[in-house]
């Protein structure tokens, strides 16, 4: 069966295609009457036109499609992340297509090189380590790019990310006035820049207070989180007083200490209190509400549009850094 045209409705409202490819394409300028216009969109509902994207692409040099590529997308974070871009992208008229790189360096340059053989018009992507070569070759390419959630110190390049070390070093101090006989902190094995911001803020904080406070670490791999975690607080939590925080740098970390904390009965906040960087809906699950770092995600997905959109309208790969502001969300598991 033939797809209708543009060429179709021009025959049976007894106009020009220029005239129909006017009203359909909402351009202004043009002396067509409010029936004209009417009788058009009518005669394209009634027999069913939908406009040829790839005809439509040939002939704009874009395609409206832009390509999202996150860490992992099971990740909460990310999953909410991807759906206020997928609704702010289709304010302006693009569609979202997403890949989950799983923190692996190849698989985030294979989905770049599959983005651009779909002719994306740019890309939105949560760097890996390890990834710099392939950022640096689409910056060449003056393929509009911009980064979210994560940099990396190497690539200049535009992105959206938060004051990680501020909120982590302004939280820190919080735990730091409550007087803990232990703080315990929680995060990864990582060369990414963000992460080792927060890291960076929680020590920030720990040299400038005067006060005596037992500070230790457990720093995980990516692999098998749940199972290093629960290893590593049984060993500090059995010859730890009561009196302890625990601050999770991510909330994957806190889900997987908040299983031992249920499974082992731990009170809290009586017998440890607990902070973690971003929020999910395990929380939820937990009995006592936990307080965390909330990230302003939608904030982040709207800038992160407006950053790309600016690049493709103007045909370049660069751009601002913006640095959005997180919030701390107390809630009862801080006593």
């Amino acid at each position: 069966m033939k797809r209708p045209s543009i060429k179709d409705i021009a025959t049976l409202a007894g106009v020009s295609v220029a005239t129909v490819s006017y009203v359909l394409n909402k351009k202004e300028g043009q002396r067509i009457s409010e029936e004209t216009r009417k009788k058009i969109f009518n005669i394209a509902e009634t027999i069913n036109y939908t406009p040829n994207k790839i005809a439509k692409s040939l002939k704009t040099n874009t395609t409206k499609l832009l390509g999202l590529i996150v860490a992992d997308i099971s990740n909460e974070f990310y999953s909410h992340m991807a759906r206020n871009l997928e609704d702010k992208a289709l304010k302006l008229g693009y569609t979202l297509i997403i890949g989950s790189s799983d923190e692996n360096a190849e698989k985030f340059k294979k989905l770049t090189e599959l983005f651009s053989q779909q002719q994306v018009d740019g890309m939105i992507v949560a760097p890996v380590a390890g990834s710099e070569k392939t950022l640096e070759n689409l910056i060449n390419n003056k393929y509009p790019i911009v980064t979210i959630d994560r940099y990396l110190k190497e690539v200049e390049i535009a992105g959206i990310t938060i004051n990680n070390q501020e909120i982590a070093e302004t939280t820190t101090h919080l735990l730091l006035k409550k007087d803990f006989s232990t703080i315990i902190y929680i995060g990864y094995k990582t060369e990414l820049p963000h992460l080792l911001d927060r890291q960076y803020g929680f020590e920030k904080a720990v040299r400038s207070s005067e006060k005596p406070v037992e500070v230790q670490y457990i720093l995980v791999g990516l692999d098998n989180i749940a199972k290093e975690v629960h290893l590593q607080l049984e060993m500090m939590l059995g010859k730890t007083p009561a009196n302890a925080a625990l601050y999770f740098s991510s909330n994957k970390l806190a889900v997987a200490g908040l299983s031992y904390i249920v499974k082992n009965n731990i009170k809290v906040p009586e017998q440890v209190s607990v902070v973690a960087f971003d929020e999910t809906d395990a929380y939820d699950l937990f009995p006592t509400e936990i307080t965390y770092i909330q990230q302003p995600i939608e904030e982040m997905a709207e800038e992160a549009i407006k950053l790309l959109d600016e690049q493709i309208s103007n045909y370049t790969a660069t751009g601002k850094r913006v640095t959005l502001s997180a919030k701390l969300v107390p809630k009862a598991s801080l006593k």
